[in-house]
């Protein structure tokens, strides 16, 4: 007796055009929905405080070009010397954070006991608000440098540690076997099978560090420092100019998007060329990229 196997009859995907599905039309096609959205907010509420976009463009612009006559505090501190100073706190930071955290998180990921020794503690800072950091360094060291390069550097070093133990402790076993069994000295196995396996890890932590770093900075230039990006949002926040506040944070925005592309991309480009083009979304977006024309697809998987 024959019997048939039922067949099953995959969708068929929607009629996108070709262009949309381009990443860079939808990269253009994101900051123009967020400038719509705006004028619709800007529009609906009809106040005077929530400025529209070409305000805040024009203010920006004015910044860049210094024609500006604002003068912010008792000298005359235009937008490069205020970023030029958070960017050097936030660097210094970041690079402790950094270095102290891949340390740190490589020995908690091979020793246990220095897990053990380390983990609560890492939990608790990991816990604690960036804002806490900022208050309360401002309290013990005042106006200046040193809350905001502490703030950075206990908000972004937890999760440096974070990522970079489990990095360690995701490596896979088989790797670690067969270099031992064929008695592959330890800085080959070092150079090798752990450091590849970490780096997806490492570049993760580096990304949140710099991003949570810049929260935390500008969080202690609010409360703890005379100068700097935090400092002249809370300037202009003071002055209840809402194109003043908004600016600023773009700037902010900004220099962390160029650090991303002009920095973190080609880098890791560079470690990872060893590794097929095709990343995990290229995989999961070619699965189910079905063709106009219905496909019929048998339980088993053959089509």
């Amino acid at each position: 007796m024959t019997t048939t196997t039922p067949r099953v009859i995959a969708p068929k995907s929607l009629p996108i055009p070709k262009f949309l599905r381009n990443p860079w039309t939808a990269r253009l096609l994101f900051p123009v929905a967020v400038i719509a959205i705006w004028y619709l907010i800007y529009f609906t509420l009809g106040s005077r405080i929530f400025v529209p976009p070409h305000r805040v463009a024009q203010f920006m612009w004015e910044e860049v070009t210094l024609t500006s006559t604002i003068r912010y505090g008792s000298v005359r501190t235009n937008l490069y010397g205020m970023l030029w100073l958070s960017i050097m706190r936030l660097f210094v930071g970041f690079a402790i954070a950094v270095v102290a955290g891949t340390i740190i998180g490589l020995a908690m990921g091979i020793s246990k006991s220095v897990d053990a020794f380390f983990h609560d503690w890492v939990m608790a800072i990991l816990a604690m608000p960036a804002l806490v950091w900022g208050l309360f360094l401002g309290l013990v060291f005042g106006f200046g440098s040193s809350a905001p390069i502490l703030t950075v550097i206990l908000a972004g070093i937890p999760f440096v540690i974070v990522n970079v133990r489990e990095g360690v402790r995701n490596t896979p076993k088989d790797l670690f076997d067969m270099a031992r069994a064929f008695e592959v000295p330890r800085q080959h196995i070092t150079r090798h099978v752990l450091l590849p396996s970490l780096m997806p890890f490492f570049f993760a932590a580096v990304r949140y560090a710099f991003s949570i770093g810049w929260k935390g900075l500008v969080i202690a230039e609010v409360f703890g420092s005379d100068a700097g990006m935090g400092w002249t949002i809370k300037f202009w926040y003071d002055a209840h100019r809402t194109q003043g506040v908004i600016g600023y944070a773009l700037f902010i925005v900004i220099v962390t998007l160029g650090f991303e592309r002009l920095v973190l991309e080609p880098i890791s480009r560079r470690v990872f060329r060893w590794r097929p083009q095709l990343g995990a979304t290229g995989v999961v977006e070619e699965a189910f990229a079905f063709e106009d024309d219905a496909v019929v697809i048998a339980p088993g998987g053959n089509l």
